[in-house]
């Protein structure tokens, strides 16, 4: 990672972290999906996205599906405003996202697998700030 992108994903941190907050809030309100993540069917990716743990029924991929895109639409906008990329958004607020999970959730690691957070910090990509 170059200098300029370093300070480019920390200078992002803070308003991603307020787009990833106010979407993971207003995800939270709906019971289905606090009851996926409660379960373990669902968690967050070092991506920025939600992902399904295992197979999933086609009502949990679509509820997924549709925080996803409510997360694109909020990444595109930051984006646009910043001058950074969706990615970069979107990574640095996976980041974020993964650090905020609570004992007993799942996350995917930068390995790729599933794991679920226990009393210590999750494993999260080296760039992670």
């Amino acid at each position: 990672m170059t200098p300029k992108t370093a300070k480019t994903i920390t200078m992002l941190a803070a308003a991603v972290t307020l787009a990833g907050v106010s979407g993971a809030a207003v995800a939270q309100r709906d019971p289905a999906y606090a009851a996926a993540r409660s379960a373990g069917e669902v968690g967050e990716q070092p991506d920025g996205y939600l992902g399904v743990v295992g197979a999933g029924n086609a009502q949990l991929r679509a509820l997924v599906s549709n925080i996803n895109i409510q997360r694109k639409a909020a990444y595109t906008q930051k984006a646009q405003a910043s001058g950074a990329t969706v990615e970069q958004l979107a990574f640095t607020s996976g980041c974020n996202l993964i650090a905020q999970t609570q004992a007993g959730e799942k996350y995917r690691t930068p390995a790729g697998s599933w794991e679920t957070r226990g009393s210590g910090a999750p494993t999260r990509d080296p760039r992670c700030v």
